[in-house]
């Protein structure tokens, strides 16, 4: 939802926003929408972890990265807030984190989860803006499909470089220099309210 204003919104417009309300103040509009859901916040914990455990953490991985879940970032142009589900910042541009400010520096790769409250903004909105900021990777992530598509920025561009759905082996830019298990960052099968339960198998020989 966009909320019409005659100035600039500003954080205390963020901060007056009744419960159950999120906002995100990009190129001097302010967007609204309810709080994303168990199943959205989960999966942005699960991409977060599996990212940033090898990248951030260096458990597993080379390590050289921030990885963070839902941060803060300030950007030129009105863009107060924005918050990705996950983004990532190579140490090399963003040597230490602020600690009471918002970051400032265009992230290296985002990570946008697609669900009900978010589905239009993050398609209409966000992805041209990240594009145009100059982000250099970024994940969609369509629950109701289990598929993460992987885009590069290319001349200005995004470029679809790979879909992910089942595999626990991925190997997706710009973290290819490790395996990745996508499958594990999905919900139990039938584990969800109005998911259908998984068929039993049939361990009937077929008549001869």
């Amino acid at each position: 939802m966009t909320k019409p204003t005659s100035r600039l919104p500003m954080l205390a417009d963020l901060d007056a926003l009744p419960p159950g309300m999120v906002g995100e103040i990009i190129e001097g509009v302010l967007y609204t929408r309810s709080k994303p859901r168990a199943v959205h916040q989960r999966t942005t914990r699960k991409i977060g972890g599996g990212v940033g455990d090898p990248f951030d953490d260096g458990r597993g991985g080379p390590g050289g990265w921030w990885i963070i879940t839902e941060p803060g970032i300030e950007l030129p142009n009105h863009t107060k807030e924005i918050s990705p589900d996950v983004a990532g910042w190579r140490r090399a541009r963003l040597p230490k984190l602020p600690r009471s400010e918002p970051i400032r520096v265009v992230p290296d790769w985002v990570c946008e989860i697609l669900s009900p409250p978010t589905h239009r903004h993050d398609l209409l909105v966000k992805l041209p803006y990240y594009a145009k900021i100059g982000v250099a990777y970024h994940w969609m992530v369509d629950l109701d499909a289990r598929v993460i598509t992987a885009h590069r920025l290319q001349s200005g561009a995004w470029v679809t470089i790979g879909l992910y759905g089942d595999e626990t082996q991925a190997r997706i830019e710009p973290f290819d220099v490790i395996p990745l298990d996508v499958a594990s960052w999905w919900p139990p099968a039938g584990s969800v309210e109005g998911e259908p339960v998984p068929a039993e198998p049939d361990e009937h020989e077929p008549p001869a």
